[in-house]
């Protein structure tokens, strides 16, 4: 489905500022949509005359009446000239009589975007329009907080109009644990006091400890009054009670935290009042001090391990230095590397905050363990890396990691031994495939003889058996060796998920 941007801008639509301000209103699309009891659809022109839906959201209180999805339509014959009108004449235009929508009679409210204020010679910005639909078929005798829900629509509505609404200078919504209007909502007058409240809302400051009713007190105070003492609390919360700015904060008492937004209201620039919303928001904030928590944990081991494989190779170190059988040495140098491999994965672990590496820094890290290997008599390798792992999950690097220091390192050993080359570890990713090549500039080796060793036995069983992937040898006598690892991402992403 296309976003809202692609729509509006397949429009003609050519100020990135436009587009924002749509954004920014269809962010806030459900809150009127809630408050208003009735679907909301945001509708731009279109170069043929006409209007395109680039947004829309359903009631949560009440029945919708678009079960299908109306984003990309166009607009239906019945509404085309109430919304044309609304858009010229930058005026909210409401439907004459009900109108029938498949059978169901509806109201329609049309409402101008304007994205700025009129100023002295200035026209308002007319660019684009909102269109309550609201479900006549559910009429019922609305209660005390349905009234106030609608007066609060009805308001947003004007300020939508007046170029008002959505507040350029308000922070962007936090992702998780943003309130809305059923979680609790606090209408409060230009004064601060509380004109309503609703029952959701009263309930979240009764657990804070406030056991008296919010409504003609002032709501500053009454956070004041449960906050705990020699507590320190958010600048901004003063503000926010008050309703002068459109912002957030987090009140905390008791072990409740409760998350606060306020809406100022105001009617053509002065200040009526505010909507301030409210969502206890305790269980959000303490799973995400577990998270918080397990990450630094796994963190702390993963720099563990790797403290404890350093140690393991350094241990392999001395043996090797200490031994008299070259055969030996050799074989502890090997165990000594790949330990060293692997640690250097679990060094990368430890310093982020997920469980992927990038694979780029773990393998130029990788690298630089042939260097001793590199720099045994007679031999000068050149190692280089060209192309672009990308990121890998760590249960996948760690044998991945493992399989090149193994390839590398014979390359070096076997097909540069005394003399100079140079080996090449070219990268090559794709949507679905890894592809990574080892070409060296050695002499290369005789055919039947690829597959014996050790190393090699270790690369297989890492390449085929854990990764699922698939490895090839080429290699003749004068030419070097080149080695292909492909390695499907698609079982690697379903496998890491």
């Amino acid at each position: 489905m296309s976003t809202l941007s692609d729509l509006v801008y397949a429009q003609g639509f050519a100020d990135g500022a436009d587009v924002e301000w749509l954004h920014r209103l269809a962010g806030d699309g459900q809150l009127l949509a809630d408050l208003a009891f009735a679907d909301i659809v945001i509708w731009v022109p279109t170069p043929d005359d006409s209007f395109i839906a680039v947004a829309h959201a359903r009631p949560g209180g009440a029945a919708t009446l678009f079960y299908r999805d109306i984003v990309g339509d166009r607009v239906r014959p019945q509404w085309r000239a109430q919304v044309r009108d609304a858009f010229q004449s930058a005026r909210i235009i409401d439907s004459a009589s009900p109108d029938w929508f498949e059978e169901t009679p509806t109201r329609v409210r049309a409402v101008p975007i304007v994205r700025e204020p009129a100023r002295g010679d200035v026209p308002a910005t007319v660019i684009g329009v909102l269109t309550r639909h609201t479900n006549l078929g559910e009429a019922r005798t609305p209660s005390r907080q349905q009234i106030t829900f609608n007066d609060c629509a009805d308001d947003l509505f004007g300020m939508v109009a007046s170029g008002e609404f959505p507040d350029p200078a308000a922070p962007t919504a936090p992702r998780r644990g943003a309130p809305r209007a059923s979680d609790g909502l606090i209408r409060v007058d230009v004064d601060g006091i509380t004109t309503f409240a609703s029952p959701n809302a009263l309930s979240a400051f009764n657990r804070m400890g406030f056991d008296d009713e919010l409504e003609g007190e002032p709501l500053v105070e009454v956070i004041t009054q449960i906050l705990p003492e020699k507590r320190q609390f958010d600048e901004t919360l003063p503000v926010v009670a008050t309703g002068r700015a459109p912002w957030w904060a987090e009140v905390e008492a008791r072990g409740v935290i409760v998350s606060l937004r306020a809406i100022p209201l105001r009617d053509h620039g002065t200040r009526i009042g505010a909507i301030v919303m409210c969502r206890d928001i305790s269980e959000l904030r303490h799973r995400d001090q577990e998270l918080i928590t397990k990450d630094a944990t796994i963190r702390e081991i993963h720099h563990r391990v790797k403290n404890n494989l350093q140690t393991v190779a350094s241990l392999l170190r001395i043996q090797a230095r200490r031994t008299h059988s070259d055969e030996a040495r050799d074989a502890l140098a090997h165990a000594t590397r790949r330990v060293s491999a692997i640690a250097v994965v679990h060094d990368t672990l430890s310093e982020g905050l997920t469980q992927s590496v990038d694979f780029d820094d773990v393998f130029s890290r990788v690298l630089k363990l042939v260097a001793e290997v590199a720099a045994a008599p007679n031999t000068r390798a050149i190692t280089r890396k060209t192309g672009t792992f990308g990121t890998l999950p760590s249960e996948y690097a760690t044998p991945l990691a493992l399989a090149l220091t193994e390839l590398v390192t014979n390359a070096v050993e076997h097909g540069l031994a005394g003399q100079e080359g140079e080996v090449e570890i070219a990268a090559e990713r794709t949507a679905e495939h890894l592809e990574v090549r080892v070409r060296d500039t050695g002499v290369g080796l005789p055919e039947g003889q690829v597959g014996r060793g050790l190393g090699t036995q270790i690369v297989r069983t890492l390449i085929q058996g854990e990764l699922g992937g698939t490895i090839d040898w080429h290699t003749s006598m004068g030419s070097g060796t080149e080695v292909t690892i492909d390695i499907p991402l698609r079982y690697i992403e379903r496998d890491a998920g």
